[in-house]
């Protein structure tokens, strides 16, 4: 809990002071006067100010953004010998570009983390294949359990080479998007046997593009190793005589090529609230052994499993993804404008409702995310923050009043009629705005509640 609280922090501290600090360093470039620069909001914790023309640095209470304070006559009297330093006395190419710096800079911060993160190497599990689901895309496609897949193309011609199931998963989700067929070259998984598949996706609703459209297609967790783990004594594996290191073969003459097959089987194996014998065929030291085992019953919430007390195989196979110096920079620049390109297409979608508002995420989304990329190393860390801090940009670029993408909605405006925005048009835009933006974060706290309660 105390690792995701700080992880939280440290995630949102990083990321306003860029955006705020991107905001300021162009302010003070064009010639502003910058009053204050905030990370946070409510009580001031630390305050530093080495002059007092200087810019006033603080940190608040309140660590949910930030501010930077510039002069500007619409906000309060300016002396006569400040006027020129004023923000709405700028050029209008000169408060596009202040405005436009917060936002870019999360942009840019982006391709530095993903460069950084592809640079450090991150482990990421090999592109072999568990079980594909009964009747799915997948199963119909072809695909089986231990298949690698090497390649991936869109168009039939231009091979793109996947490192990781994590490159998999995006590539399908770009073409989902696009409701694009793909073509898959496949493998068994020692690299024998190569085959081309056709993947067809253009059955796939758009609002089915989110966090389970692996799970629509039918592809289920890496490929495992049938080879049990760890027996815990007493438990039914070891009543039965099963060890660690046994290969399991089949049960109840069902071949097992994957870990996952071997756990639905022990999970399903009841009937009418009882578990019922099953036979395993298992292979040790080279030599086949029949075993009967009998599951014992399990009930979590709501839900009633059989349970052998064994880890049911090895776990999956990794690949470490790693870069060099101007490819990783490439990539992070690649896939901070995917997934700008992305986040786009999915908010636009849940505008005209073709995608789930499920997939907006708040604060406590981030919080646990961030505390589970802080414990798998900061090669994910910096993964995840490049993440949030392209959502971040984007997100500000967004032509809502209150963000900057509604400044410069406003600019637009000035730049084509040759006059600003009315007071009066500015305050009513201004309240539509916030209810707009209070109506997001209603959406993406209760989203967020719903996933840890297991609702969504």
């Amino acid at each position: 809990m105390i690792t995701t609280v700080l992880a939280f922090l440290l995630t949102l501290g990083i990321l306003v002071v860029i955006h705020e600090y991107g905001h300021y360093r162009v302010a003070v470039a064009c010639g502003v006067k910058v009053l204050r620069f905030s990370v946070g909001f409510g009580r001031v914790l630390w305050r530093r100010q080495s002059g007092p023309d200087a810019t006033e640095f603080v940190v608040c209470s309140l660590p949910l953004g930030g501010y930077v304070r510039m002069l500007d006559e619409r906000e309060a009297p300016v002396a006569k010998g400040e006027v020129s330093r004023a923000f709405n006395r700028k050029t209008l190419w000169q408060r596009t570009a202040i405005v436009s710096a917060g936002p870019l800079a999360n942009l840019g911060l982006a391709v530095l983390l993903y460069a950084a993160a592809h640079w450090i190497g991150i482990q990421e599990p090999k592109a072999l294949l568990g079980p594909p689901v009964a009747g799915s895309l997948a199963d119909r496609a072809g695909l089986r359990a231990g298949d690698w897949v090497r390649a991936l193309s869109h168009e039939g011609d231009d091979w793109q080479d996947l490192r990781s199931l994590t490159d998999l998963r995006w590539e399908l989700t770009q073409a989902a998007l696009k409701r694009q067929p793909v073509q898959l070259q496949v493998s068994d998984h020692d690299g024998r046997g190569s085959r081309t598949l056709r993947l067809d996706l253009s059955g796939i609703a758009p609002d089915e593009v989110d966090g389970e459209l692996a799970r629509r297609i039918g592809l289920g967790g890496p490929w495992r190793e049938p080879v049990l783990g760890e027996v815990k004594t007493g438990g039914p594996a070891a009543v039965a005589g099963l060890r660690a290191g046994d290969r399991v073969l089949s049960i109840d003459g069902q071949p097992i090529a994957d870990a996952q097959t071997v756990v639905e089987l022990v999970r399903g194996n009841l009937r009418d609230g009882k578990a019922s014998p099953q036979r395993w065929v298992v292979e040790r030291a080279g030599r086949r052994i029949d075993i009967e085992v009998t599951p014992r019953v399990m009930s979590e919430r709501g839900q009633t499993f059989g349970r052998i007390d064994a880890a049911p195989g090895q776990p999956p196979l990794m690949e470490t993804v790693r870069h060099g110096v101007f490819d990783g920079l490439w990539q992070g620049a690649v896939r901070t404008w995917d997934v700008a390109a992305l986040t786009v297409k999915m908010l636009g979608r849940m505008l005209i409702g073709q995608a789930s508002l499920k997939n907006l995420s708040g604060p406590l989304t981030i919080a646990d995310y961030a505390g589970q990329s802080v414990n798998q190393g900061l090669a994910y860390y910096l993964g995840f923050l490049a993440l949030v801090s392209v959502s971040l940009g984007v997100l500000n670029l967004l032509p809502l009043p209150m963000l900057d993408g509604g400044h410069l909605m406003y600019y637009i405006f000035e730049g084509v009629t040759g006059r600003p925005v009315s007071d009066l048009w500015l305050a009513r835009l201004q309240r539509g705005g916030i209810v707009v933006l209070l109506m997001m974060m209603s959406v993406a706290l209760f989203n967020d509640v719903a996933r840890l309660l297991g609702l969504h």
